[in-house]
């Protein structure tokens, strides 16, 4: 087995607000996961977290912000 299939990466994308006790939570439980699931050792798992705000989120033809502001 190729040494990269073991190293799983994982990206998510949030709105930005979250708190940085929630982020150290959520990287962890995904890390746990992700290491369980696919075997891999927890030092080879990455979590990336993008914080978008809210005007480059769209839903349904309007940004988050716009949305939040009706």
């Amino acid at each position: 087995m190729n040494r990269g299939e073991k190293m799983p990466f994982i990206q998510v994308n949030i709105l930005e607000g979250r708190t940085p006790e929630t982020k150290e939570r959520f990287i962890r439980e995904v890390t746990d996961l992700a290491s369980e699931v696919f075997d891999a050792p927890e030092q080879s798992v990455r979590v990336m977290i993008n914080e978008l705000p809210p005007e480059h989120w769209g839903i349904a033809g309007e940004s988050v912000k716009k949305r939040r502001g009706k």
